[in-house]
Protein backbone atom coordinates (compact mmCIF):
# COMPACT_ATOMS: atom_id res chain seq x y z
CA UNK A 1 0.00 0.00 0.00
CA UNK A 2 2.78 2.26 0.78
CA UNK A 3 6.58 2.58 0.51
CA UNK A 4 7.52 1.51 4.05
CA UNK A 5 10.89 3.38 3.74
CA UNK A 6 9.53 6.46 3.18
CA UNK A 7 7.16 5.94 6.27
CA UNK A 8 9.83 4.96 8.43
CA UNK A 9 11.68 8.11 7.72
CA UNK A 10 9.01 9.78 8.75
CA UNK A 11 9.92 9.10 12.74
CA UNK A 12 13.16 10.65 12.55
CA UNK A 13 12.90 14.27 14.94
CA UNK A 14 12.50 17.15 12.66
CA UNK A 15 15.93 19.74 13.70
CA UNK A 16 13.76 22.43 15.15
CA UNK A 17 12.13 19.85 17.58
CA UNK A 18 15.13 18.95 18.58
CA UNK A 19 15.84 22.88 18.87
CA UNK A 20 13.02 23.09 21.01
CA UNK A 21 14.02 20.23 23.45
CA UNK A 22 17.51 21.67 24.30
CA UNK A 23 15.16 24.55 25.15
CA UNK A 24 13.57 23.33 27.78
CA UNK A 25 16.56 21.09 29.20
CA UNK A 26 17.13 18.75 26.79
CA UNK A 27 14.35 16.24 28.27
CA UNK A 28 10.71 15.92 26.16
CA UNK A 29 7.23 15.62 27.77
CA UNK A 30 6.28 12.06 27.99
CA UNK A 31 1.99 11.80 28.94
CA UNK A 32 2.79 7.97 30.30
CA UNK A 33 5.27 9.69 33.10
CA UNK A 34 2.76 11.52 34.83
CA UNK A 35 1.27 9.67 37.81
CA UNK A 36 -2.33 9.81 37.78
CA UNK A 37 -5.44 11.50 34.98
CA UNK A 38 -5.23 14.76 37.30
CA UNK A 39 -2.20 15.93 37.19
CA UNK A 40 -2.18 15.32 33.16
CA UNK A 41 -5.69 17.23 33.45
CA UNK A 42 -3.56 20.22 35.45
CA UNK A 43 -0.84 19.99 32.99
CA UNK A 44 -3.08 20.19 29.60
CA UNK A 45 -5.15 23.06 31.05
CA UNK A 46 -2.00 25.60 31.21
CA UNK A 47 -0.28 24.02 28.13
CA UNK A 48 -3.46 24.70 26.09
CA UNK A 49 -3.81 28.43 27.75
CA UNK A 50 -0.19 29.41 27.28
CA UNK A 51 -0.43 28.08 23.57
CA UNK A 52 -3.54 30.17 22.73
CA UNK A 53 -1.93 32.98 24.41
CA UNK A 54 1.22 32.53 21.92
CA UNK A 55 -0.81 32.02 18.70
CA UNK A 56 -3.80 34.30 18.88
CA UNK A 57 -5.54 34.65 22.04
CA UNK A 58 -9.53 36.14 21.44
CA UNK A 59 -10.17 37.35 18.19
CA UNK A 60 -11.99 40.06 17.01
CA UNK A 61 -15.48 40.18 15.88
CA UNK A 62 -16.09 36.62 16.98
CA UNK A 63 -18.36 36.21 19.47
CA UNK A 64 -18.68 33.51 22.47
CA UNK A 65 -21.76 32.11 23.66
CA UNK A 66 -22.14 28.90 26.24
CA UNK A 67 -24.82 26.78 26.23
CA UNK A 68 -26.41 23.53 28.51
CA UNK A 69 -27.06 20.70 25.96
CA UNK A 70 -28.96 17.78 27.16
CA UNK A 71 -27.98 14.17 26.15
CA UNK A 72 -29.66 10.77 26.16
CA UNK A 73 -29.11 10.19 29.92
CA UNK A 74 -30.76 13.10 31.04
CA UNK A 75 -27.33 15.04 31.88
CA UNK A 76 -26.32 18.80 30.38
CA UNK A 77 -22.82 19.13 29.00
CA UNK A 78 -21.73 22.74 27.73
CA UNK A 79 -20.99 23.13 24.57
CA UNK A 80 -19.37 26.83 23.91
CA UNK A 81 -20.63 28.61 20.24
CA UNK A 82 -18.66 30.86 18.40
CA UNK A 83 -20.27 33.03 16.16
CA UNK A 84 -18.50 35.40 13.75
CA UNK A 85 -20.19 39.24 14.32
CA UNK A 86 -20.67 40.15 10.64
CA UNK A 87 -21.59 36.48 9.21
CA UNK A 88 -21.14 35.72 5.74
CA UNK A 89 -23.61 37.10 3.33
CA UNK A 90 -24.78 33.27 1.80
CA UNK A 91 -24.70 31.89 5.27
CA UNK A 92 -22.56 30.39 7.99
CA UNK A 93 -21.58 27.20 7.71
CA UNK A 94 -21.31 24.76 10.69
CA UNK A 95 -18.56 23.19 12.54
CA UNK A 96 -18.74 21.18 15.31
CA UNK A 97 -15.36 20.32 17.32
CA UNK A 98 -14.53 17.74 19.72
CA UNK A 99 -11.13 18.36 21.87
CA UNK A 100 -8.37 15.71 22.57
CA UNK A 101 -6.67 14.20 25.56
CA UNK A 102 -7.19 10.77 25.11
CA UNK A 103 -10.82 10.91 26.52
CA UNK A 104 -9.69 11.81 30.01
CA UNK A 105 -8.26 15.32 29.77
CA UNK A 106 -8.95 18.22 28.65
CA UNK A 107 -11.67 20.60 27.90
CA UNK A 108 -13.35 23.64 25.98
CA UNK A 109 -9.58 25.76 25.84
CA UNK A 110 -8.18 22.73 24.18
CA UNK A 111 -9.95 23.95 20.64
CA UNK A 112 -10.55 27.87 21.81
CA UNK A 113 -7.81 28.72 18.93
CA UNK A 114 -9.11 26.76 16.34
CA UNK A 115 -12.52 27.40 16.71
CA UNK A 116 -12.21 31.39 16.63
CA UNK A 117 -9.66 31.26 13.69
CA UNK A 118 -12.46 29.13 11.45
CA UNK A 119 -15.20 31.48 12.85
CA UNK A 120 -12.82 34.73 12.29
CA UNK A 121 -11.47 33.76 8.82
CA UNK A 122 -14.20 31.54 7.62
CA UNK A 123 -17.20 33.03 9.17
CA UNK A 124 -17.97 29.19 10.44
CA UNK A 125 -20.15 29.02 13.43
CA UNK A 126 -18.08 26.78 15.49
CA UNK A 127 -19.55 24.55 18.26
CA UNK A 128 -16.99 23.28 21.26
CA UNK A 129 -18.05 20.53 22.99
CA UNK A 130 -17.41 20.27 26.11
CA UNK A 131 -18.05 15.84 26.76
CA UNK A 132 -17.78 14.32 30.05
CA UNK A 133 -14.62 12.91 30.95
CA UNK A 134 -13.24 9.38 31.37
CA UNK A 135 -12.29 7.19 33.72
CA UNK A 136 -15.34 9.03 35.90
CA UNK A 137 -17.27 8.27 32.76
CA UNK A 138 -15.98 5.53 30.64
CA UNK A 139 -16.21 4.55 27.28
CA UNK A 140 -19.15 5.08 25.29
CA UNK A 141 -19.92 8.41 27.51
CA UNK A 142 -17.66 10.71 25.79
CA UNK A 143 -19.24 9.36 22.25
CA UNK A 144 -22.66 9.16 23.37
CA UNK A 145 -22.41 13.44 24.49
CA UNK A 146 -20.87 14.34 21.30
CA UNK A 147 -22.95 12.79 19.08
CA UNK A 148 -25.87 14.19 20.77
CA UNK A 149 -24.25 17.44 20.76
CA UNK A 150 -23.84 17.23 17.18
CA UNK A 151 -27.59 16.45 16.73
CA UNK A 152 -28.54 19.42 18.58
CA UNK A 153 -26.18 22.01 16.88
CA UNK A 154 -27.76 20.34 13.83
CA UNK A 155 -31.42 20.80 15.16
CA UNK A 156 -30.94 23.70 16.21
CA UNK A 157 -28.35 25.39 13.63
CA UNK A 158 -30.83 28.12 12.58
CA UNK A 159 -31.13 29.76 16.43
CA UNK A 160 -27.65 29.41 16.14
CA UNK A 161 -26.30 31.69 13.09
CA UNK A 162 -25.64 28.65 11.86
CA UNK A 163 -26.85 27.12 7.58
CA UNK A 164 -25.51 23.62 7.53
CA UNK A 165 -26.62 23.74 3.76
CA UNK A 166 -23.26 26.02 3.68
CA UNK A 167 -21.32 22.97 5.42
CA UNK A 168 -21.18 20.64 7.93
CA UNK A 169 -17.92 20.12 8.95
CA UNK A 170 -17.32 17.65 11.74
CA UNK A 171 -13.92 17.49 13.66
CA UNK A 172 -11.66 17.39 16.63
CA UNK A 173 -7.93 16.24 17.66
CA UNK A 174 -6.97 12.81 18.72
CA UNK A 175 -9.36 11.34 20.57
CA UNK A 176 -11.68 14.00 18.96
CA UNK A 177 -10.22 12.83 15.37
CA UNK A 178 -11.83 9.30 17.14
CA UNK A 179 -14.77 10.60 18.24
CA UNK A 180 -15.77 13.15 15.00
CA UNK A 181 -14.40 9.81 12.52
CA UNK A 182 -17.03 7.80 14.47
CA UNK A 183 -20.00 10.11 14.55
CA UNK A 184 -19.46 11.02 10.72
CA UNK A 185 -19.98 6.82 10.52
CA UNK A 186 -23.06 7.19 12.94
CA UNK A 187 -24.68 10.03 10.81
CA UNK A 188 -24.22 8.21 7.94
CA UNK A 189 -25.48 5.05 8.93
CA UNK A 190 -28.67 6.82 10.53
CA UNK A 191 -29.36 8.89 7.32
CA UNK A 192 -29.67 12.02 9.23
CA UNK A 193 -30.14 15.44 7.45
CA UNK A 194 -29.09 18.01 7.62
CA UNK A 195 -25.71 15.67 6.13
CA UNK A 196 -21.89 15.88 7.33
CA UNK A 197 -20.07 17.51 4.55
CA UNK A 198 -16.60 16.78 6.19
CA UNK A 199 -14.63 15.32 8.47
CA UNK A 200 -11.59 17.33 10.03
CA UNK A 201 -9.07 14.51 11.74
CA UNK A 202 -6.63 15.68 13.41
CA UNK A 203 -4.19 13.34 14.49
CA UNK A 204 -6.76 10.88 14.56
CA UNK A 205 -7.24 7.46 16.95
CA UNK A 206 -8.78 5.17 14.52
CA UNK A 207 -7.79 1.76 15.36
CA UNK A 208 -6.45 0.07 18.67
CA UNK A 209 -3.76 -1.30 17.33
CA UNK A 210 -3.86 -4.85 18.02
CA UNK A 211 -7.30 -5.16 15.85
CA UNK A 212 -5.73 -3.65 12.36
CA UNK A 213 -7.04 -6.15 9.92
CA UNK A 214 -4.57 -8.44 9.08
CA UNK A 215 -4.31 -7.20 4.91
CA UNK A 216 -3.05 -3.79 6.37
CA UNK A 217 -0.59 -5.10 9.28
CA UNK A 218 2.28 -5.06 7.34
CA UNK A 219 2.02 -0.72 6.41
CA UNK A 220 0.88 -0.40 10.36
CA UNK A 221 4.66 0.18 11.50
CA UNK A 222 4.36 3.32 13.28
CA UNK A 223 3.20 2.05 17.08
CA UNK A 224 6.18 -0.13 16.88
CA UNK A 225 8.64 2.51 15.58
CA UNK A 226 7.24 5.30 17.97
CA UNK A 227 6.40 3.55 21.03
CA UNK A 228 9.00 5.87 23.15
CA UNK A 229 7.82 9.19 20.88
CA UNK A 230 7.70 12.34 23.06
CA UNK A 231 4.78 13.58 24.12
CA UNK A 232 2.21 10.25 23.04
CA UNK A 233 4.41 6.98 23.53
CA UNK A 234 2.95 3.67 23.81
CA UNK A 235 2.75 3.91 27.80
CA UNK A 236 0.45 7.24 27.67
CA UNK A 237 -1.77 5.32 25.19
CA UNK A 238 -2.10 2.46 27.44
CA UNK A 239 -2.91 5.09 29.79
CA UNK A 240 -5.77 6.90 28.17
CA UNK A 241 -7.05 3.52 26.58
CA UNK A 242 -7.12 1.68 29.85
CA UNK A 243 -8.61 5.06 31.78
CA UNK A 244 -11.44 5.07 29.13
CA UNK A 245 -12.04 1.22 28.37
CA UNK A 246 -13.87 -0.98 30.92
CA UNK A 247 -12.34 -4.00 28.92
CA UNK A 248 -11.17 -5.02 26.20
CA UNK A 249 -14.16 -5.77 24.49
CA UNK A 250 -14.54 -1.72 24.71
CA UNK A 251 -12.19 -1.53 22.08
CA UNK A 252 -13.23 -3.91 19.16
CA UNK A 253 -16.46 -1.90 19.15
CA UNK A 254 -16.73 0.46 16.43
CA UNK A 255 -17.61 3.16 19.07
CA UNK A 256 -14.18 2.88 20.04
CA UNK A 257 -12.30 1.59 16.92
CA UNK A 258 -14.05 3.77 13.94
CA UNK A 259 -11.96 1.53 11.82
CA UNK A 260 -13.95 -1.59 12.29
CA UNK A 261 -17.19 -0.22 11.49
CA UNK A 262 -19.14 -3.23 9.95
CA UNK A 263 -21.22 -0.76 7.63
CA UNK A 264 -17.70 -0.19 5.76
CA UNK A 265 -16.22 3.52 4.60
CA UNK A 266 -18.71 3.84 1.79
CA UNK A 267 -20.71 7.47 1.30
CA UNK A 268 -18.44 8.55 4.10
CA UNK A 269 -17.82 12.78 4.05
CA UNK A 270 -14.88 13.97 2.31
CA UNK A 271 -12.16 14.03 4.79
CA UNK A 272 -8.63 15.74 5.82
CA UNK A 273 -5.99 14.75 7.79
CA UNK A 274 -3.53 15.85 9.57
CA UNK A 275 -0.92 13.47 10.49
CA UNK A 276 2.01 14.07 12.70
CA UNK A 277 5.50 11.96 11.87
CA UNK A 278 6.74 10.98 15.17
CA UNK A 279 3.37 9.13 16.73
CA UNK A 280 1.92 5.87 17.25
CA UNK A 281 -1.32 7.02 15.72
CA UNK A 282 0.23 8.28 12.48
CA UNK A 283 -0.06 4.78 9.86
CA UNK A 284 -3.43 4.12 11.29
CA UNK A 285 -4.51 7.80 9.63
CA UNK A 286 -2.41 7.23 6.54
CA UNK A 287 -4.06 3.60 5.84
CA UNK A 288 -7.20 4.91 6.38
CA UNK A 289 -6.88 7.81 4.23
CA UNK A 290 -6.16 5.76 1.49
CA UNK A 291 -8.70 3.28 1.90
CA UNK A 292 -11.03 5.85 1.88
CA UNK A 293 -9.30 7.82 -1.41
CA UNK A 294 -8.45 4.53 -3.58
CA UNK A 295 -11.21 1.89 -2.24
CA UNK A 296 -14.11 4.07 -1.78
CA UNK A 297 -13.33 7.15 -3.93
CA UNK A 298 -13.91 9.69 -1.42
CA UNK A 299 -12.04 13.23 -1.65
CA UNK A 300 -9.29 13.62 0.63
CA UNK A 301 -6.40 15.55 1.58
CA UNK A 302 -3.93 15.03 3.80
CA UNK A 303 -0.80 17.18 5.35
CA UNK A 304 2.01 15.14 7.26
CA UNK A 305 4.41 16.98 9.32
CA UNK A 306 7.39 14.96 8.92
CA UNK A 307 9.85 13.90 12.64
CA UNK A 308 7.07 16.21 14.94
CA UNK A 309 5.46 14.32 17.57
CA UNK A 310 1.57 14.15 18.29
CA UNK A 311 0.15 17.39 19.14
CA UNK A 312 3.60 19.11 19.14
CA UNK A 313 2.21 22.40 18.20
CA UNK A 314 0.50 22.53 21.66
CA UNK A 315 3.90 22.35 23.57
CA UNK A 316 6.08 24.56 21.17
CA UNK A 317 3.40 26.89 19.76
CA UNK A 318 6.60 29.04 18.37
CA UNK A 319 7.46 26.91 16.47
CA UNK A 320 7.54 27.54 12.19
CA UNK A 321 5.83 23.53 12.44
CA UNK A 322 3.09 24.49 15.01
CA UNK A 323 2.04 28.00 12.76
CA UNK A 324 2.10 25.74 9.73
CA UNK A 325 -0.04 23.37 11.46
CA UNK A 326 -2.36 26.01 12.64
CA UNK A 327 -2.39 27.51 9.22
CA UNK A 328 -2.92 24.68 7.43
CA UNK A 329 -6.14 23.31 9.96
CA UNK A 330 -7.95 26.77 8.63
CA UNK A 331 -6.93 25.90 5.28
CA UNK A 332 -8.03 22.47 5.41
CA UNK A 333 -11.27 23.04 6.73
CA UNK A 334 -11.51 25.59 3.81
CA UNK A 335 -10.81 23.26 1.32
CA UNK A 336 -13.89 20.75 3.24
CA UNK A 337 -16.50 23.49 2.65
CA UNK A 338 -15.10 23.82 -1.00
CA UNK A 339 -16.21 20.27 -1.44
CA UNK A 340 -19.81 19.67 -0.37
Amino acid sequence: MADLKDWISLSKPDPEWEEFVKSIGGQAPDLGLFPNIPSLRKWIIQSKAAMSAEMGGSIPGVKETDHQVPVRDGTKITCRVYHPEAPPSGGSPLAVIYHGGGWCIGGLENEELLCRLLCSKLGVTCVNVDYRLAPEHKFPIPVHDSYDATKWAAENASSLGADPSKGFIVGGTSAGGNMAAVISHLYRDEGLKPAITGAHLMIPALCYHAYVPEKYKADYQSWEQNKNAPILSEKACLLFMSSYSSSEEDTKDPLFSPWLFPTGRKNLPPSYFQVCGMDPLRDEALIFERILREEEGIKTKVDVYPGQPHGFWSLAPKMKASQKFVDDSVKGVEWLLQQK
